[in-house]
């Protein structure tokens, strides 16, 4: 409680409330927020993080009362000590991962929280299958997520593993869904475009208008 009251106090003295408001009606109203640029918000936990990193363990309780707090600025806290501890995230605590991508949810995190599960897929193959069990879930934020956690691996990417789960998501009429469709492969189109190319010949019938555009936008 200590840690969360420090950095509380950091983000209030630092708070602009004009910007808040601008903060707040570009992601429809959904959150509060404190109103920092980025890069000051960073910075105002730059240290803690630091020592946090030292101890080489994950402090939930922390974490669980940060992604509680009504201010969008404490998730971002929780996506940014994730990132920062990512080399002491195991398979084991995609579960409690699973909790923060299914509270508050909206693209800011999501779209930070499939790098983070992604990561530990590099090193535990048994993410493969749990992406393919997500890219089927109720929920299209999760489905997001799978769709999009091997962005930025390249020529690391499992091409038999991003098939399968785009494949399991065509028609829907979801625009987040079908965005990161598109998204994933434009961005494995930098390393692969012929990979890319001949997927989207293959499945275009099958695809939205959305996924194929953003998809051969480089290729």
């Amino acid at each position: 409680m200590q840690k969360y009251q420090q950095i509380k106090k950091l983000f209030e003295e630092n708070k602009n409330p004009e910007k808040a408001l601008q903060e707040a009606r570009y992601m429809r109203n959904q959150f509060s927020f404190y109103g920092m640029q980025t890069p000051t918000r960073k910075a105002l936990y730059k240290d803690f993080l630091k020592e946090e990193k030292k101890t080489g363990k994950i402090d939930w309780d922390f974490l669980d009362i940060c992604y509680k707090d009504d201010y969008r600025e404490f998730q971002y806290l929780v996506v940014d000590y994730l990132i920062c501890m990512k080399d002491y995230l195991i398979y084991e605590d995609i579960g409690k991962i699973l909790n923060y991508i299914k509270t508050k949810q909206w693209w800011d995190t999501i779209d930070k929280f499939d790098r983070i599960v992604g990561n530990i897929g590099l090193t535990d193959k048994r993410v493969d299958d749990l992406m393919l069990k997500w890219s089927k879930d109720k929920d299209f934020w999760v489905r997001r997520i799978a769709i999009d956690h091997q962005l930025n691996r390249k020529e690391k990417t499992s091409t038999k593993l991003l098939e399968k789960i785009i494949v399991n998501n065509f028609g829907s009429d979801e625009f987040f869904i079908n965005k990161a469709i598109g998204w994933s492969l434009r961005e494995y189109s930098k390393t692969n475009p012929a990979w890319v190319r001949d997927f989207i010949e293959k499945y275009k019938d099958k695809m939205d208008k959305l996924s194929v555009r953003e998809g051969s936008k480089y290729i």
